[in-house]
Formats: C-alpha cells, sequence, structure tokens
C-alpha cells in the first residue's frame, strides 16, 4: 500500500465505531447494531411486526448509521403505473462480465485478531462473514499476502536466511509463520465455504533475491527470475497441502511503489519478462492452474497493465489487477477495450482512520461496488479485514491509519465497520457466477444490477444527491417506487 495521506477520499470528519459483541449470525438491527437483518424487521425500533406484501426486498445503510444493511418491512409491488420520477430500468437480456466475489485482504493482522477472540465468538465471527445463510453476508473472495504485508507485526517471506546467505533451491522455504493464525484461521472459512475464492500476492520477494538486500524497496535481480518463480511454485503447493487452493497470484503487490515496508519495485518491462519466461513456464511445468494476474497497482497508470498484456507475457495471464489511491475508475475500462479476452480484477482500497462512515459508505460504493463493476471488474476487494483499536498490527513504517471492517479488542469485542457494510451490500446478494446486467446510468442514484444464477435479481443504489430521492425501478415494463435519503445506500432483490 501507499502512504494512505495522499490519497484519503474528500470526507473527513470524525468517525464514530459501533461496538457490538458476536451471538451468531442472526441479529435483528436497531439503532444500536448492524447485521444482516431478519425477515419482518424494520431495522429501526428492534420490534418485530408482520411483513408486507411485496414483490420486491429492500436491505438498507442510511449515512447516519440509523439503518445499518437492514432489511425493510416495506411494500414494493410491481405495477404498470407511470411517474414523473427518475427511472431505472434493468435489463436482463443486455450482459457483461461473470462475478467471482466480494471480500477483504484477510492480512497477517487481521488473522491475528481474529484468531486471538474466544472460541465461541470466533466461531460465530467467522460463520457471519462467510456464511449464506440468511442472516450472514456470504463474502466470497479473500486476498491474501505471500509473506508479510506492511499489517504484519514485522516484515518477513517464507524463504528468509541469515544476512549475506542466498538459497537459490528454496531449501529454507517454509510456510512457519502462517501457521499460528493465518493457516487456522483459513481452514475456518474453509468449513463454512469450501468454494471461496483466494488471490495471493507478495509485497517482496526474499531481500537475498534483491537488489539492495532489503525487505524494504529495491528489486528483484535477473538472476534470481528462475529461483523466485519457483517460489511462487512451492507457495501454492504448500498451501494446497495445508487444504488452501490459490486462485490466482499478482507477481507483485503495487510494483510502482518501493516505499512500504515491506515492498518492491518491479517495473512493466520487468514484470513481462519474469512471467513470460520464469513464472507462466513454471507453473506449466508443475500443472499449477492458478491463475497469473498483472499489474495489481493504481488506476493511474493503465499503461503498465497493456504493457505486460502486448507482450510474450500475454499467453499465460489472465487479467489485470487494480487499486484506486491514485487516477480514476473508468481506467478499468481503458485496458479491457485494449483485451477484452482478459479479465479485470479490483483488488484493494482502504477505509481510513480519519475518515467518515457517511462519506466512505458513499464514495466505495460509488467508485467500488458500483464504478468498478461498471467498469468491468469480476471482484471488488477492500483492503484489510479486521485491526486492533489501534489500527494494527502493522509493521515499522506501515500503514497506521489503516481500518479493518472489524475493530477486535481483546477476546471478545466486535466492532463492524464501514467496509464491512460497503462489501456486505454486494456479498450478500450477488452471489459467484452472477452475471452483470444492464441497468441506466444515473448520476443521482449511481446504480449497478445483476442476474444470480438462480434467476434471482439484485440492483445496488446509491443516492449520491445532496436530497432525498424517489425513484422508480422498471423491470419488465412494470415499475416499483422506493426513496433513499440523501448518502444512503439499498439493495433490491427479486425473482
Amino acid at each position: 500500500m501507499k502512504n494512505r495521506k495522499n490519497h484519503l477520499p474528500v470526507f473527513i470528519t470524525t468517525f464514530a465505531i459501533l461496538t457490538l459483541t458476536f451471538f451468531g449470525c442472526s441479529k435483528t438491527p436497531s439503532n444500536n447494531n448492524g447485521g444482516g437483518g431478519t425477515n419482518g424487521s424494520t431495522g429501526t425500533t428492534g420490534t418485530t411486526t408482520a411483513p408486507l406484501k411485496t414483490d420486491v426486498n429492500m436491505w438498507l445503510t442510511n449515512p447516519d448509521q440509523s439503518q445499518l444493511l437492514a432489511k425493510q418491512n416495506v411494500s414494493l409491488l410491481f405495477t404498470p403505473t407511470t411517474n414523473s420520477n427518475i427511472t431505472i430500468h434493468v435489463d436482463t437480456t443486455t450482459t457483461y462480465q461473470t462475478v467471482d466475489g466480494f471480500g477483504f485482504a484477510l492480512t497477517d493482522g487481521s488473522a491475528q485478531v481474529i484468531n486471538g477472540l474466544n472460541t465461541p465468538i470466533n466461531t460465530a465471527l467467522i460463520k457471519e462473514l462467510f456464511s449464506t445463510d440468511s442472516a450472514c453476508i456470504g463474502v466470497s473472495y479473500l486476498r491474501l499476502t505471500i509473506g508479510a504485508s506492511d499489517l504484519s507485526t514485522a516484515p518477513y517471506t517464507y524463504d528468509d536466511v541469515a544476512a549475506g546467505s542466498t538459497d537459490p533451491n528454496l531449501t529454507q522455504f517454509s510456510l512457519t509463520p502462517a501457521m499460528t493464525d493465518l493457516i487456522p484461521t483459513l481452514k475456518k472459512i474453509l468449513a463454512i465455504n469450501p468454494n471461496i475464492k483466494i488471490l495471493a500476492c507478495p509485497w517482496s520477494a526474499p531481500a537475498w533475491m534483491k537488489t539492495n538486500g532489503n525487505l524494504s524497496g529495491g528489486s528483484l535481480l535477473p538472476q534470481y527470475y528462475s529461483a523466485y518463480a519457483n517460489y511462487f511454485v512451492k507457495y501454492i503447493q504448500a498451501m494446497a497441502a495445508q487444504g488452501v487452493n490459490i486462485t490466482a497470484i499478482t507477481p507483485q503487490n503495487e510494483p510502482l511503489n518501493a516505499y512500504n515496508n515491506p515492498a518492491m519495485l518491479e517495473q512493466d518491462t520487468a514484470e513481462s519478462v519474469f512471467i513470460a519466461q520464469y513464472l507462466g513456464p513454471a507453473f506449466a511445468a508443475n500443472n499449477i492452474t492458478t491463475k497469473i494476474i498483472c499489474y495489481d497497482h493504481n488506476c493511474d497508470h493503465p499503461e503498465y497493465a497493456t504493457y505486460v498484456l502486448n507482450s510474450s507475457a500475454n499467453q499465460y495471464v489472465d487479467g489485470s489487477a487494480f487499486h484506486f489511491y491514485a487516477g480514476p475508475i473508468t481506467a478499468l475500462s481503458q485496458v479491457h477495450n485494449a483485451f477484452p479476452n482478459k479479465n479485470i480484477y479490483f483488488t484493494e482500497y482502504y477505509t481510513g482512520s480519519s475518515d467518515s462512515f457517511s462519506g466512505d459508505l458513499s464514495y466505495h460504493v460509488g467508485n467500488l461496488i458500483i464504478g468498478a463493476m461498471q467498469n468491468w471488474s469480476r471482484n471488488v476487494l477492500e483492503w484489510n479485514l479486521a485491526s486492533d483499536p489501534s489500527f494494527g498490527p502493522h509493521t515499522t513504517n506501515g500503514c497506521s491509519t489503516c481500518m479493518g471492517a472489524l475493530t477486535i479488542s481483546g477476546g471478545a469485542t466486535v466492532q463492524r465497520n464501514v467496509s464491512y457494510y460497503i462489501i456486505a451490500h454486494a456479498s450478500k446478494f450477488v452471489r459467484p457466477g452472477a452475471t452483470r446486467i444492464a441497468s441506466d446510468v444515473s448520476s443521482e442514484v449511481p446504480n449497478i444490477a445483476f442476474k444470480n444464477t438462480d434467476g434471482s435479481k439484485v440492483l445496488i443504489v446509491l443516492n449520491s444527491s445532496g436530497s432525498t430521492q424517489s425513484f422508480n425501478i422498471s423491470f419488465n415494463s412494470k415499475i416499483v417506487t422506493s426513496t433513499l435519503e440523501a448518502g444512503a445506500v439499498a439493495t433490491y432483490t427479486w425473482h
């Protein structure tokens, strides 16, 4: 990750966190908590009323947190009427990309604080995050770090040796650093969702492979390209031996950012050679089907991805991945249009400790859940899944302002933060294998629509205007009318 201070969203106000204790998946939303909601609950008083007849189900999050992913007890019936409201036409006959999933980065720090929870709370939390039960949020995609990220307690790789030594045959390779927290947490997740997709990427090659002999800065020495390709092979095989299937890798997190801890510079010319002559052939020789995705950095340099895709690496590359700390989200479409047979992925954006709930809700839903998907991404991943109350663990000079989707304090206290709701508004309803379908573009009520494999339709709507908006959802020549206050987000589902 970059130094985040230069890339904060425009909304900077005090953010009030909600303190929660988990008692399992099923919760009744109220002013004092969030969660999946329950049938028949209004989400405002915690009382249960008889459910109203409806064609369309609605889950709502308000910017003042009075509603948090709360199922609304409202009657939304399709009728052949007309009115003067903004209308979002949803069209299942026009289709775009297939959806792989929505989720977070399970960093070392995330795994550490989650694994430190008392067993009943740990079990309930993992179920809430990864189960598809009606009151859970169904996270379907994770990002792992190959070795440390800056949200680890200290920098390391899976093949560290004494200063001045080398290990070109990788005899010292070991997953030992992952065995305390990361692997146990992954095994619990896989017990809930064995089909979860996992993207893995390194923040740095082992220091002995690098020009500066350090885990921060420097670049990969060409003499170790072959050894580093085998490092990926060993990692994928070792994870598989633990029952963890790695869906995809990127060769380097933020390859144009050498200033994190750990970090490594990898120019587009180097990445293309590494993939074409070393990593791709090593995967082929070892019958590894894990996808190779290039770039994995900001939207301000789409030419990096197009360079790699224009090179001899193309045959091995599934697509390209992007972050959102610089550049427009439309850069994803720029690469898609140049290489329509290659996939697009969105792999990182963070919420900061000084940001506001309302600001981040609107900004992330508008630019990522809606924006990245409108620009051909197959997934959306927020950054850190969980952190402690001090926004750690992190390395020295690592990100000290990265707020997790969850804040975990000690062994029993869990807080849901804004990125929990950002992702949940999609992950709970848009399942892997869904297809993005057409819906009208609107500057006042930005939206994105999907059709799941079971035939259900999902529409996610943001009111980005400065006032309450009433609008129509049109489907098969009939409409329902809904209203959102300024800055609110709603997910609508129907069959």
